[in-house]
């Protein structure tokens, strides 16, 4: 009696193990996965990157507890960079991505929404056959998907489109103009207007720039600006993590900050008093703060609910550094060379921190700023933890593009359907395996034309207004000082014809329009 009741109560411990193990195993296959796509961040505003004004702890600790690409690169704008991330694609192909005018829900309301989703819809085209797109490889999977922010690539975006790609729910702006403001009078959720009671701009608070005392004064009139938009998409994200703690669940988060103009509730205690920065440039330097206590509070909500092992979060940027404290004798726009006053243009001229005034260095020493196919432009960080299989603190030298994220998270969720991409998975570099399928180059386009990054360090780049191609050699060069076109002949045709077959046979394809 006593042997058959020993041997059932280890069948049953035996059982349970089972369903342990198996649960383990399942939980291990469908890790939780959080994008936060910061706006406009430059990499040399984080304090792992060197950053010395502004301190970025929280970031710093996905760098030192997980992996993080030093030749990482995205799009040198908003709407393209988010259209390549959520497509797969880069944006130098002669069909390029369908961009629309922003500005189109600045008078929207609760009865004239359909006929702007309407008029938007009418002008864009069916996906291409074989196309997926981010939030649809995650959901087909069996993620429940989200969306906070600054939706879409836009600049105008609608309900359908959210639909299509594949989002069971967002909260957000579907206007980029209207996201250059933090106090929205009415988000979208879902496809339905949600006001905000005590917002009341249409521009959601836009301030002017450059800096002076005038913009100043329209910045800190609070009437009208209840709600910081940051902390309600915050919510947002917490309550959803809360909600679907037993996920598996796809978060992305397109933040607007730290986009401008410059607008925060409070400056934070770290720069009250810092006598190194001016006014405007303390609200800044609060803004990426803010985002950085962001990143803590989605870490702490994780912990919270034991989350942290499984629970992939990739941290990146849509573009380059991009200056928004200007103010006359200490950082000018158009762009300006202090010491001689000739403005930057891109190509013999270029900006460099140092001599435009950038107290910040946010392009961490390079060379151009957001817009522009210099590495300040493209340049981006991208920091990935994932405790349960990313070894801590490693620094990886792959070339990344982001749309290579698109294929990564489909390996990871296991999409196994035929679709198009030029992006390349990542997964295997995540988890310390080499199976040597990586790019030969990335390429991007800009508003004065294309570039190429090869995966040993080579950059051809293109100012097509005046015909002009460049050679660089980045590990020796990150700057973009030396064109050694004529010093490597060989090279400089090779990479040019590699440049040509991506544009699709046109160079001008890898020039920025809209």
């Amino acid at each position: 009696m006593k042997s058959n009741l020993y041997t059932s109560i280890l069948l049953i411990i035996t059982f349970l193990i089972s369903v342990a193990c198996n649960d383990k195993r399942i939980q291990a296959d469908n890790p939780n996965i959080i994008l936060i796509y910061a706006d406009d961040l430059g990499i040399g505003l984080l304090g792992h990157e060197g950053q010395e004004i502004i301190k970025t702890p929280n970031i710093d600790k996905l760098a030192r507890e997980g992996i993080r690409f030093q030749h990482s690169y995205s799009n040198m704008l908003c709407a393209p960079a988010r259209a390549s991330l959520i497509t797969g694609f880069h944006d130098c192909h002669e069909n390029g991505f369908q961009i629309t005018r922003g500005g189109a829900y600045i008078n929207a309301s609760k009865s004239n929404i359909n006929q702007i989703d309407s008029t938007i819809n009418a002008s864009l085209n069916k996906a291409n056959n074989g196309q997926v797109f981010l939030g649809e490889v995650a959901k087909s999977m069996g993620y429940k998907t989200a969306q906070f922010g600054k939706l879409e690539w836009g600049f105008s975006a609608t309900d359908i489109q959210l639909q299509q790609h594949g989002w069971d729910y967002y909260l957000g702006y579907l206007d980029h103009v209207r996201a250059h403001g933090f106090y929205p009078p009415f988000l979208f959720e879902n496809g339905k207007i949600v006001e905000y009671e005590g917002n009341t701009h249409l521009n959601c608070g836009k301030s002017g720039e450059p800096e002076t005392i005038k913009h100043f004064e329209e910045r800190w009139n609070m009437e009208g600006k209840e709600k910081y938009s940051q902390n309600i998409f915050m919510d947002g994200i917490l309550n959803f993590i809360d909600n679907n703690k037993d996920g598996p669940f796809f978060l992305y988060f397109p933040t607007q900050l730290p986009h401008g103009p410059v607008s925060i509730p409070a400056v934070h205690p770290d720069f009250i008093n810092d006598e190194r920065l001016t006014q405007i440039e303390k609200e800044y330097a609060s803004m990426v703060k803010l985002l950085d206590d962001n990143v803590g509070q989605i870490l702490l909500k994780l912990k919270e609910h034991n989350l942290e092992e499984n629970t992939i979060v990739i941290f990146t940027a849509d573009n380059g550094h991009e200056i928004y404290y200007s103010k006359e004798g200490r950082v000018l726009k158009p762009y300006t060379n202090m010491q001689t006053g000739e403005r930057f243009d891109d190509y013999k001229k270029k900006y460099y921190s140092s001599l435009g005034g950038d107290i910040f260095d946010g392009n961490g020493g390079r060379a151009g700023l957001k817009r522009s196919n210099l590495e300040g432009g493209i340049n981006v960080p991208l920091i990935i933890r994932w405790p349960q299989r990313i070894q801590k603190g490693r620094t990886s030298q792959r070339l990344t593009a982001n749309y290579d994220i698109l294929p990564t998270i489909a390996e990871i969720t296991g999409y196994a359907k035929k679709y198009k991409t030029d992006g390349i998975s990542f997964y295997s570099e995540l988890i310390g395996e080499n199976n040597g399928n990586y790019h030969d180059f990335v390429v991007y386009s800009s508003y004065i034309g294309p570039t190429l990054i090869t995966n040993d360090g080579w950059k051809l780049r293109t100012y097509l207004p005046n015909d002009v191609f460049e050679l660089y050699y980045l590990p020796d060069d990150f700057q973009e000082e030396t064109d050694l076109s004529e010093k490597f002949p060989e090279k400089f045709e090779e990479l040019k014809n590699k440049l040509l077959e991506a544009c699709d046979g046109d160079f001008k394809n890898g020039l920025f329009s809209f």
